[in-house]
């Protein structure tokens, strides 16, 4: 049997959007849709053994998540881990070495559900999984959308007094560009043993693979505005679109 560790995590700081982690989502605490998403799997998922863990600085997240998830493992982040330029990927390593060493047991994949993506359908959460144990190639497998604007066609940056394209290609039609992906951070897929020999904190030191999710359900929450524009889209999707309906109705 697969050994599989789930990870969330949250910070108690923000300085782009403060206390994001502890909103309130369409009368739901935002926690809540991510909690859902993982216990949703455990229970699914019958050949692997899966522990749920909430890595975080903040006392009132615990709280709010114990209160009604207590069998999440609470694992208390490091100070040096709870800056704004941490790599996350330091965060996941740490939560993976404690969980180990608490429990005397070997990961074979650990996946990372972000709190701030609370529409998130758990088929997403599956369909990565499985992605991930057909290539065992692939150190990561990461969510994204397709993205609207392309490098190689589309786009530009700035050089000096002008701007420059951000990759010149020869393309003169958007359909002729290799297709490119916004990464949402919505879930992680990684192989343990990536994890375990990294030293950089760098994804792109392993093959990756990219899970495609629906654009409109994933937007980075980074302000208020952010939430705000969340919420309208969530709460048509949940009155609207049936698979989007089975995203609260497991929520505690």
């Amino acid at each position: 049997m697969k050994n599989v560790l789930i990870t969330i995590c949250g910070r108690a700081g923000s300085k782009g959007f403060k206390n994001k982690n502890l909103k309130v989502f369409l009368n739901k605490p935002l926690v809540y849709y991510t909690l859902r998403s993982a216990f949703d799997f455990k229970a699914r998922v019958k050949d692997a053994d899966v522990d749920i863990a909430l890595n975080t600085d903040s006392r009132i997240l615990q709280n709010l998540v114990l209160e009604k998830y207590p069998e999440t493992e609470k694992v208390d982040r490091p100070e040096e881990l709870a800056g704004d330029i941490v790599p996350k990927m330091a965060v996941f390593q740490y939560t993976l070495k404690y969980m180990e060493q608490k429990y005397n047991k070997t990961y074979d994949y650990l996946i990372d559900l972000d709190i701030t993506s609370p529409l998130r359908q758990i088929d997403d959460v599956l369909s990565a999984y499985e992605m991930k144990l057909s290539r065992p190639d692939a150190g990561l497998v990461f969510s994204g959308c397709p993205s609207r604007r392309n490098p190689y066609f589309n786009m530009v940056k700035t050089a000096g007094d002008h701007v420059e394209k951000v990759i010149e290609s020869p393309f003169t039609a958007r359909q002729q560009a290799p297709s490119v992906y916004d990464l949402n951070a919505s879930i992680y897929v990684f192989n343990a043993d990536f994890l375990k020999t990294n030293t950089t904190g760098i994804l792109w030191e392993t093959k990756c693979l990219v899970y495609e999710m629906r654009d409109t359900a994933v937007l980075d929450i980074d302000s208020e505005e952010d939430f705000e524009m969340m919420q309208l889209i969530g709460g048509y999707l949940f009155e609207n679109v049936p698979g989007f309906k089975k995203v609260r109705e497991l929520i505690r």
